[in-house]
């Protein structure tokens, strides 16, 4: 039985293509979805894909929060359904509260876009169970508002819980708090992710292939249920 991933189109979303494809790269069928769709076409997982939703108007992601999509998306999270979201999706998840914390400006001010090095802080979750805890990877990072910040009793619950997926290396790049590059929810079904591992699924396009491990994880995590 194949394996139905969904990626969500929002006005102003960039990388949703992108997204379809690495989930099809890695044995999946990508099916899109429409921001103004209530009906999620019977996907497993879900992946919020990075760009600019709805303009990044009032705040990133504030208002892609709000969208149909969202509705059947948030429950479904609630209920195990696994969820991605990169970058703005990311941002679109910390507005709908299913993670903690906040994505704001850079801390130089300035668009950052360059390859990444990270380190897979954890890898139990559905979306990272492909790779070693500890294993460094090269993605490529492209954000203006990047920075993760929380307050000092949320990060520790995040680190006491192991729930920080990634962390940068080679310093830090946007001001994001202790380093985080992405975290994941409780039951680690939803992980958020500033770095774009759709960009990393081939050798002819990306840094590395080392991205494509995201998506392999979660088809892995849904064969075996």
């Amino acid at each position: 039985m194949s394996v139905r991933v969904g990626v969500v189109t929002f006005p102003g979303s960039l990388d949703d293509q992108d997204a379809l494809r690495a989930v099809r790269l890695a044995g999946a069928e990508p099916v899109p979805l429409w921001h103004g769709d209530k009906w999620l076409s019977d996907v497993q997982a879900v992946v919020l894909p990075g760009g600019f939703s709805y303009g990044d108007y009032l705040r990133c992601g504030a208002i892609a929060r709000f969208a149909p999509a969202m509705e059947s998306i948030i429950d479904g999270a609630r209920h195990g359904m696994p969820v991605l979201g990169i970058c703005n999706g990311f941002q679109v998840l910390c507005e709908a509260h299913l993670l903690p914390g906040a994505l704001i400006r850079n801390k130089e001010r300035k668009f950052v876009c360059r390859d990444q090095r990270l380190r897979i802080e954890r890898a139990d979750t559905v979306w990272t169970s492909d790779f070693e805890q500890g294993q460094q990877v090269v993605i490529p990072l492209k954000n203006g508002e990047g920075g993760y910040v929380a307050d000092e009793r949320t990060l520790d619950e995040l680190e006491g819980q192991g729930r920080v997926v990634a962390r940068y290396l080679d310093g830090d790049p946007n001001g994001s708090y202790r380093g985080i590059a992405g975290i994941s929810n409780v039951a680690g079904n939803v992980v958020g992710l500033m770095p774009h591992p759709e960009h990393a699924v081939e050798d002819l396009t990306g840094p590395s292939t080392d991205g494509l491990s995201f998506f392999t994880s979660v088809l892995k995590s849904l064969v075996a249920v």
